[in-house]
């Protein structure tokens, strides 16, 4: 058995104001309110999200 890695991210600024894609990059990630944390496969995918989304988020 092999354990998967996670990744933990939590809201920091809010996404009103920014564009839709960025909105829904934000949903996507599972996050709703600010300081509202979620716990993630870390893939590229789910990375790439992230990364997008930087200035919004902070890994924990």
């Amino acid at each position: 058995m092999t354990t998967q890695q996670t990744v933990k991210v939590q809201l920091v600024r809010s996404p009103i104001g920014c564009k839709e894609s960025h909105r829904a990059t934000v949903r996507g990630l599972g996050l709703r309110k600010l300081g509202s944390q979620s716990e993630l496969e870390d893939t590229p995918a789910v990375r790439g999200m992230i990364n997008k989304i930087s200035y919004l988020v902070k890994v924990l």
